[in-house]
């Protein structure tokens, strides 16, 4: 219970003092105009309250990311908490600030073009083809789940397809709600009704911390019982967990949301409450699904104790996917029939409203490169349409391989957003300081903010491709390679970047 206390203050705290001074080493401007006023289309810029944009925010970049990914981040052991903790403070929360703010002061636009106007054309190019691979592949990864767990809940015609029963109906009525959340004015449907999503995926967070606290506090994991790795397969702490808990900590696919809600503020003073604080709200549900797995299965009479319990039910639904399997056993022991109820919220509702906000930024993505006018509708329809038919036609395809490399390209883009912030604080930094022909540490120096953790995300996507089974998949004993070439990209990089500063 010590170390879910102190990590849930230190996330608060983190939020109120780092928060506070990342927005201040980027510098607002609470007298601008924002997009939502100077662009103002019905569509897709439209000015909204600061707390229906957050509850959206949230819900956008969380899904079923911080509950999913904390859970399998468990396996490794109290270590999580670090990361969780530590990733949202100084990773996530400064990579979704940076990326939605970016985003308001160039006019609304989407992640590619941020990277693209700080890193170049040919880094926007390759931006723009693994943005939308990207959230084509979730997109439809998010609308085959969904649709096999509603199957289960309420069976519907099925299509025999490659050796499995596809739900053909449950897969067109997802299908039909994401081309109307595509397409629609943002305030329309996203607006009014994800709030109400996001605060009850708040709700069952309150709730399972509440039961946990009061009645299952002795058996909490404690970072005391040792930072050791209990991941049974094997496979090295560094770098593995660092990606398998992705949006509880940082991760790419929220730098492409972020933009989607930049052209909703009012005011550049929201972007702290917005972004980096709907960041920490996520770590804090991330924080707390963590330690349910890892409290819950706790057996003390057959002498398994906190994170051994949660191993233990692991190998005994072997092949199973056992972060749904722990979130559903957990809310309805734990929360009874309202938990039943919010955990299937959790696993169907929350992985369909991704789904969708994934469809609407790739259509944004789009249609900046393009430079079309999202106001009229055709228009909307001539991208949409062809983005429904390839999500569509990828239904029918089996991307249990591909899906694995979903994690490390998900951290790549974060790797490629972050050092594009660190360009763009650089720059303006240096340029504000010899405009008021002064030295200030904080304008000056502020791209560290973002230099660090994009030294240490390269790190982390350099070295899981060589290292994960789906990547190379080094050897235990060849391992020190993968760490080698990682730290030479690295490294290269920063004397990269060095270099560029001299010349400026």
């Amino acid at each position: 219970m010590i170390t879910f206390l102190i990590a849930l203050v230190v996330l608060v705290v983190g939020f109120v003092l780092y928060g506070t001074f990342v927005e201040k080493v980027f510098g607002i401007d609470p007298k601008a105009e924002t997009p939502a006023i100077t662009k103002n289309d019905g569509v897709d810029f439209v000015p909204m309250s600061g707390w229906r944009i957050f509850l959206v925010q949230f819900l956008n970049i969380a899904g079923l990311g911080p509950i999913f990914g904390a859970i399998m981040g468990i396996f490794f052991g109290p270590s999580a908490f670090l990361w969780i903790v530590f990733g949202t403070i100084f990773g996530g929360g400064v990579h979704d600030y940076l990326s939605g703010m970016l985003s308001l002061r160039k006019g609304g636009v989407s992640l590619p073009e941020i990277v693209g106007s700080e890193l170049g054309t040919g880094v926007r190019v390759f931006m723009r083809v693994l943005s939308l691979v990207l959230l084509l592949l979730l997109t439809t990864t998010f609308l085959s789940g969904p649709a096999t767990l509603l199957q289960g809940l309420a069976p519907l015609t099925t299509l025999p397809f490659q050796g499995r029963a596809l739900p053909i109906i449950w897969v067109l009525i997802i299908f039909a709600y994401y081309a109307l959340a595509t397409v629609l004015p943002v305030d329309k449907l996203i607006g009014r009704f994800y709030p109400i999503f996001g605060a009850m995926l708040l709700f069952m967070g309150v709730g399972i911390a509440i039961v946990m606290l009061g009645w299952h506090a002795s058996e909490m994991p404690e970072l005391t019982d040792g930072l050791y790795n209990r991941k049974a397969d094997g496979l090295p702490i560094f770098p593995m967990m660092f990606v398998s808990i992705a949006c509880g900590a940082i991760s790419g696919f929220h730098g492409t949301q972020s933009p989607i809600m930049s052209r909703c503020l009012t005011n550049e003073r929201q972007g702290r409450w917005i972004f980096y604080g709907a960041m920490v709200a996520e770590g804090i549900l991330a924080l707390i699904w963590a330690a349910a797995a890892g409290t819950f299965f706790a057996d003390p009479d057959n002498g398994l104790y906190g994170i051994d319990g949660l191993q233990a039910f692991a190998a005994q639904h072997k092949g199973e996917n056992i972060a749904a399997l722990v979130v559903d056993t957990v809310s309805r022991s734990w929360l009874g029939t309202v938990g039943g109820i919010l955990a299937i919220i959790g696993v169907i509702a929350a992985p369909i409203t991704s789904g969708d906000t994934a469809l609407r930024s790739a259509r944004l993505i789009v249609a900046d490169f393009l430079h079309i006018d999202q106001r009229p509708k055709v228009k909307r329809l001539m991208i949409a349409l062809p983005l429904f038919l390839c999500v569509f036609g990828m239904v029918f395809v089996n991307f249990d391989i591909v899906w694995r490399y979903f994690s490390w390209t998900n951290q790549t883009l974060a790797v490629f957003t972050l050092w594009a912030g660190t360009i763009w604080l650089y720059k303006n930094g240096h340029q504000a300081s010899n405009i008021k022909h002064q030295t200030s540490n904080i304008s000056r120096n502020g791209y560290l903010i973002a230099l660090i953790p994009a030294l240490f995300m390269t790190m982390v996507s350099s070295s899981y491709i060589l290292i994960a089974p789906e990547g190379f998949h080094l050897p235990e004993a060849y391992r020190w390679i993968g760490y080698a070439v990682a730290a030479v990209v690295t490294i290269g990089l920063l004397c990269g970047f060095i270099a560029w500063t001299k010349k400026r």
